[in-house]
This record gives structure tokens, C-alpha cells and sequence, in this order.
């Protein structure tokens, strides 16, 4: 599987240096600004924001099902990593952090590991300290596309309560950005 995200990365970033209109939409997508000319309302989503698909529901690293739509009505940030990108576990102490510190307020760190297996999760977990739901995403193309293309990893989306995706970040992002969006949000 990691073959398939260097691969996917490699034959992007060929793509993305051979276009040149594409700079400036990759810069907002992987910047999670809105789209041009977009709108934003008070609470920090775009007016125009489509809608998350929550329909899944995915075992979490313990074999419990976690159906995501029993989220609604709380700010999410979601997050697609492994175990083995760097990124993702410069990130993961921050997502702990926001969990404890804005839990209270109705907002819910979900990770979801696209490329490991179960086992691999509850030792990383206790490693990280990790006290927010971990998600096995690995072979479920279905979730990975409904967020996607994941076209590498990390990739976070920030929800809203009323379950528009209101950021979307390909790449590691600054704890500062994070919580700024987080609080915009609650």
C-alpha cells in the first residue's frame, strides 16, 4: 500500500509541474481557502461548502463500529495519516491537544489510518497518547474517495456542525492554522 501512495505522489507532482493554471487552485486546496469568490459566513465555513459524506461506519482499532453520521452536530476534524509518515505524527500530538482542550465545546478528533493494519494501531496509540477515536481505513477506497483523492497523506478535513466541509488540507498544516479554523468553528 505505501507503494501506492509514493507512486500516487510521484505521478502528481509530475502532473501539478506540467500545468500551469494549477498552481493557484492547488495552492487553495492544499491551503484549505475556500473556493474564489466564495463567501464566508460567520462561523468560518463557506457559504457555498458542500456537504461531508458521513454515511460510513468503520471499525475502530478496538473492532467497535463507529458510524461517522452520529457526529452531526459537532465540529470534526478528520483526519486520513499512517503510521509510518512523518507528518502525520508531527500532527498527532497537536489533534491531542484539541481534543482535551475543546471537547467540552462539541468538537471530535476522528483519525483514520489508511494503511495499516488493526494491530498496528493500539500500541501507536498508547505511544501517542492518542485520546481520540482511531478509525481503520486501510481497503476501504470507499471513504478515502468520498474525502479525496487522497492523493497523499496527511490529509485533514475540518466539518462543521452542520456537516459542510468547511477546510480541507493535502499536507502537514501549522498547529496555529488548525486551531484558528477549530475555534472559527465553535
Amino acid at each position: 500500500m505505501k507503494k501506492r501512495w509514493l507512486l500516487l505522489a510521484f505521478g502528481v507532482g509530475l502532473v501539478v509541474t506540467s500545468m500551469t493554471p494549477v498552481p493557484d487552485m492547488a495552492a487553495r486546496w492544499f491551503s484549505g481557502e475556500a473556493a474564489e469568490g466564495a463567501e464566508t459566513t460567520q462561523g468560518g465555513c463557506s457559504a457555498n461548502a458542500p456537504a461531508a459524506d458521513m454515511k460510513f461506519t468503520l471499525k475502530d482499532m478496538n473492532g467497535k463500529d463507529v458510524n461517522l453520521s452520529e457526529l452531526k452536530g459537532k465540529v470534526v476534524l478528520l483526519n486520513f495519516w499512517a503510521t509510518w509518515c512523518p507528518p502525520c505524527k508531527m500532527e498527532i500530538p497537536w489533534f491531542v491537544e484539541f481534543q482535551d482542550k475543546y471537547r467540552a465545546k462539541g468538537f471530535q478528533v476522528i483519525g483514520v489510518s489508511v494503511d495499516d493494519p488493526p494491530e498496528k494501531l493500539p500500541p501507536f496509540a498508547r505511544d501517542y497518547k492518542i485520546n481520540y477515536p482511531l478509525l481503520v481505513g486501510a481497503e476501504r477506497e470507499d471513504i478515502q474517495n468520498a474525502y479525496g483523492p487522497l492523493f497523499g497523506i496527511p490529509v485533514t478535513v475540518i466539518i462543521g456542525r452542520d456537516g459542510k466541509v468547511c477546510k480541507k488540507h493535502l499536507g502537514p498544516v501549522s498547529k496555529s492554522q488548525f486551531e484558528s479554523e477549530i475555534k472559527a468553528l465553535l
